[in-house]
């Protein structure tokens, strides 16, 4: 290839991603159709009136033309009303919110509005794996600090608080060049809620060395224990503090792509300008059906109703591995669980192609999942670096958001697993 043609470093060079791995197995796997309880996409549709004021939204002229570049007004006025309670103040829509295209792209532009060639960003593993990309595109370098599981995480159930940070590593990590630190919470795909005095500590910590804090908090209607709101910890970690959201997660939309950030003036102002430099402005119909989402949720029961169902759903799949004695991380918060399949023994002479057979032992875990029982999950060892996959080399992860045909459909195929169960 000429030189002229070569891709540019950031996106040549990587090996297989997970969902390529994944998806790759699903399609050549025997047991058809695949169960996927990998990706973490809703199996079911937003509730009626989202959808019907979306269908509205078409109708309108203003609807399908260009929205203002930091959000429609009557979005960013829903999501001040709606976190009021949580901030005890509104926040001013105008300078204190920005609507993203997705939660995704609204954290790329948090890393292009402070991140220069050089600058450290802290994050926790396991991590969203987009973080890496969006740091990198700037030009920063990312420090990682591991979470480590329960110790007896692979014989027992346990609740996904358990899963902990060394406050003496994180504090090693930081440098004078440590520019900005990742706090996801509810955790991804952990389900960890960081609790208050967790959350408070990491906050100090930033306070001390004047670190921004991104905070991830897409899943912030879905928990189950009490959740702090990193932002609101402090007025002084408030002014430090980006706060993520997603509609996708919070209105079962996850394909509509509108995210928002909050914060503080000084440093939303900056996210807004690169927001606009990415992708000038975000979907317009599907703004304003979020806005009405946001405006008439209350009325409906939504939150309360959206928690119970979830709750619900963990409950139903997860009683599978109660039945199988395989442990897992109790979620305090999100759709995802993390099981721990020490006890299954794999085929000593299974056939895994070379690009599996090399990666950590979840890799295999997943394949054989899909080959076997035509069931998808995800390996959390790609959401970790390659000197830390071991911690996660016996988990998998599943996405319980699924409708209950589902469900009961996976559960069915993963008792298959019992004639492959050690019993030690």
């Amino acid at each position: 290839m000429s030189e002229k043609l070569k891709p540019a470093a950031r996106v040549s060079g990587r090996r297989q991603d997970v969902w390529s791995i994944i998806n790759e197995a699903a399609a050549a796997s025997p047991k058809q159709p695949i169960v996927n309880m990998g990706q973490g996409f809703f199996g079911y549709n937003p509730p009626k009136f989202i959808l019907d004021a979306a269908k509205l939204a078409l109708d309108r002229v203003e609807c399908n033309q260009y929205s203002p570049t930091k959000g429609r007004p009557r979005l960013k006025k829903a999501i001040s009303d709606a976190y009021a309670p949580f901030w005890g103040r509104k926040l001013d829509p105008e300078t204190e919110i920005t609507i993203t295209t997705g939660a995704n792209e609204g954290m790329l532009s948090a890393f292009m509005a402070f991140i220069e060639p050089g600058d450290e960003v802290i994050i926790f593993e396991p991590f969203f794996d987009q973080y890496i990309s969006n740091i990198e595109m700037p030009g920063g370098k990312i420090v990682y600090v591991p979470m480590h599981p329960p110790k007896e995480g692979g014989v027992k159930t346990l609740s996904a608080a358990e899963w902990t940070i060394d406050f003496d590593e994180l504090e090693r990590a930081i440098t004078p060049r440590t520019k900005m630190l990742v706090l996801n919470t509810p955790h991804n795909p952990v389900g960890k809620v960081f609790s208050k005095d967790e959350a408070t500590r990491i906050a100090n910590l930033c306070l001390k060395h004047q670190i921004i804090i991104l905070s991830d908090e897409v899943y912030d209607r879905l928990f189950y224990v009490p959740f702090t709101r990193v932002a609101t910890i402090s007025p002084e970690v408030e002014k430090i503090t980006l706060t993520v959201g997603s509609a996708g997660k919070n209105f079962y939309a996850t394909g509509w792509r509108v995210g928002w950030l909050m914060g503080p003036p000084d440093l939303i102002q900056y996210v807004a300008a690169a927001h606009t430099r990415i992708c000038y402005s975000s979907v317009s119909p599907l703004q304003e059906a979020c806005a009405i989402g946001f405006e008439q949720a209350d009325a409906e029961g939504f939150w309360d109703d959206q928690v119970a169902d979830m709750k619900g759903r963990l409950a139903r799949f997860n009683a599978v591995w109660d039945e199988l004695g395989l442990p897992y991380s109790e979620p305090e918060g999100g759709y995802f669980v993390m099981v721990n399949l020490s006890k299954v023994q794999l085929p000593a002479d299974y056939p895994f192609p070379p690009h599996v057979a090399d990666r950590p032992r979840d890799f295999q875990l997943a394949w054989f999942l899909i080959q076997e029982l035509g069931v998808a999950a995800i390996p959390p060892s790609e959401f970790y670096t390659d000197a830390n996959a071991h911690i996660v080399a016996d988990y998998l992860r599943f996405a319980v958001c699924k409708p209950d045909d589902v469900l009961e459909t996976a559960k069915d195929r993963l008792r298959g697993l019992k004639k492959y169960i050690r019993q030690d």
